[in-house]
């Protein structure tokens, strides 16, 4: 009884113990989340090429850059091809006048199919094919230009024909028919002939009756500007051009189309007939290898022609500048030009000559095309074509990376530090000799066995003589080098690998030869001895317009 009564009264004690226990409350239930707001639409963006400063071809990159907008009167378009000019080669360099800060995208032409029209624009619609004109910015995968500045296209020209017709085209339209009032029976000379405005203007001038046309180009583009309708191809490399056309036309030419400067200005002016006109356009002369050369420019203004008013009255001659960016504000007066040569075009009488096709990541190498006189005709830019592998044999452009050539002041240095100490061990050769245990009677007594032929006639002992002296001059030239010589493993080891180095500099220059001197001083200069030609130094390094305007 007592064993159950304790048994009761624990769980009688445990159900209050349960009883008083508190009951957990409810968990209240989760607040529902509100709702995430939309995501915003990503910005769409576009390919560009985007110049981001004045230098080699290592300036130009393909960026992704927020897609252009049509605003009020202008027209969106998306271009399918897009013009380079040797312009664009002298903006990168910073030799351009109407030079803007980078990063800038480059650019003045276009051709592609409008995708949107912007507020008050008529005569166009969505999806023709147009051809822009801009001051800049055409590099692009889409562009919003002016609908001023957009013409509609043919239906039978390419994209590529669209964006290599405006510029070249309209540069030789107004500069021969407007500065030049090129008429039947006229004479003509075309620097560049194989370039793009070179091409443009043989095309358009032969458009005038009996019209005799001169151009300058690389022999083998002789056969290529002879079809396009040059009528005296020179070779501007082995010629001198001036001669060459007085041969032909002793009283000289009517009109000149002058991208070079400097020197050939002067030239193109002697060779104008009374009443002639010469058209400056560039300063291709300016331009040489990738980057700017300060040298070069100093050198081509210093060689430009000055001209007085008098001057001109007394030979019945003219001079005139065209720059086609310049004409921004007479919009009516580039439509009307613009629409002649399309109706040419049409008509069968022009038709502009793709040179290459270069993608976008390529911009590069199509520049490197032009800068080098490679191309005939016009360079095009494709934002949609594909990047190839430049072929076997082909140079790429220069690296950034690339280790540049010691000047010439300092390779001299360098080797006339070299002759003197070549100098020094001669000398220390001289005085091991003089040190020589032989005597002086038994050296005279080798020589007296000399024959009358130049051979020596030796005896054994001379020969035994002999030996001993070489053995112990060569100890002493040894021991003399030994001195000299970096003793430590890392100067040796130095020393190896600067060898391959100096292997192209054993070129033997007298630094104390005057005549090697001078012309060395000249190389650096970049003046051409008297002895030789400006000009065709001149057309030479000027070729880059010659080739690639």
């Amino acid at each position: 009884m007592a064993e159950g009564g304790d048994a009761a009264t624990v769980a009688h004690e445990a159900g209050n113990a349960v009883q008083e226990t508190p009951k957990a409350e409810p968990e209240k239930a989760a607040a529902p989340a509100e709702p995430a707001p939309p995501a915003e639409p990503a910005e769409p963006t576009v390919r560009t090429i985007v110049l981001t400063g004045h230098g080699g071809y290592d300036k130009l990159s393909v960026q992704q850059k927020p897609q252009p907008k049509a605003g009020k009167g202008e027209v969106l378009v998306r271009v399918k091809a897009a013009g380079l000019n040797f312009s664009e080669l002298m903006v990168r360099q910073g030799l351009h006048d109407r030079m803007t800060k980078p990063p800038v995208v480059l650019g003045m032409e276009a051709a592609g199919v409008i995708e949107e029209l912007g507020e008050d624009v008529s005569g166009l619609e969505v999806g023709q094919n147009v051809i822009c004109l801009a001051q800049t910015g055409m590099w692009r995968e889409i562009v919003a230009v002016p609908a001023t500045n957009v013409f509609i296209m043919p239906e039978e020209m390419s994209y590529e024909e669209g964006a290599a017709i405006p510029l070249s085209y309209l540069t030789a339209y107004f500069m021969l028919f407007d500065f030049g009032n090129l008429r039947p029976g006229k004479s003509l000379l075309v620097h560049i002939a194989a370039g793009g405005v070179g091409w443009a203007a043989t095309q358009l001038a032969k458009t005038v009756d009996n019209v005799t046309i001169f151009g300058t180009a690389s022999a083998s583009k002789h056969d290529a500007i002879k079809e396009n309708g040059v009528d005296h191809p020179i070779d501007y490399r082995t010629r001198d051009y001036a001669e060459e056309i007085k041969n032909i036309s002793p009283k000289g030419v009517d009109v000149v189309l002058d991208p070079l400067g400097g020197a050939d200005t002067s030239k193109g002016l002697q060779l104008l007939r009374p009443m002639g006109k010469i058209v400056t356009y560039g300063s291709a002369n300016m331009v040489k290898g990738e980057n700017r050369n300060l040298m070069k420019m100093a050198k081509t203004l210093w060689q430009s022609t000055s001209v007085s008013p008098v001057s001109l009255v007394k030979t019945n001659k003219a001079i005139a500048g065209f720059q086609l960016a310049h004409l921004t504000g007479e919009i009516e007066l580039v439509r009307s030009a613009f629409q002649d040569i399309l109706n040419m075009y049409k008509d069968g009488k022009i038709k502009p000559r793709i040179d290459s096709v270069w993608a976008f990541e390529q911009v590069a190498e199509a520049m490197q095309q032009m800068n080098e006189r490679r191309n005939i005709g016009k360079v095009i830019l494709s934002p949609e074509k594909e990047p190839t592998k430049p072929a076997e044999g082909d140079a790429a452009p220069t690296s950034p990376l690339k280790k540049k050539k010691p000047s010439l002041f300092r390779r001299l240095s360098k080797r006339a530090s070299r002759s003197k100490d070549e100098g020094e061990k001669k000398d220390e050769v001289k005085n091991a000799k003089k040190e020589s245990p032989i005597k002086q009677e038994e050296q005279e007594k080798a020589d007296d066995n000399k024959a009358t032929n130049g051979h020596v006639q030796q005896t054994p002992e001379d020969e035994k003589i002999e030996d001993e002296a070489a053995e112990q001059t060569e100890e002493k030239v040894d021991e003399a080098v030994k001195e000299e010589a970096p003793t430590e493993p890392a100067a040796q080891e130095e020393k190896k690998d600067e060898a391959p180095a100096e292997e192209p500099e054993k070129i033997e220059v007298a630094v104390e030869n005057p005549a090697e001197t001078d012309d060395a001083k000249a190389a650096a200069a970049d003046v051409v001895p008297d002895d030789k030609p400006v000009e065709n130094e001149e057309k030479a390094d000027g070729d880059a317009s010659q080739e690639a305007n």
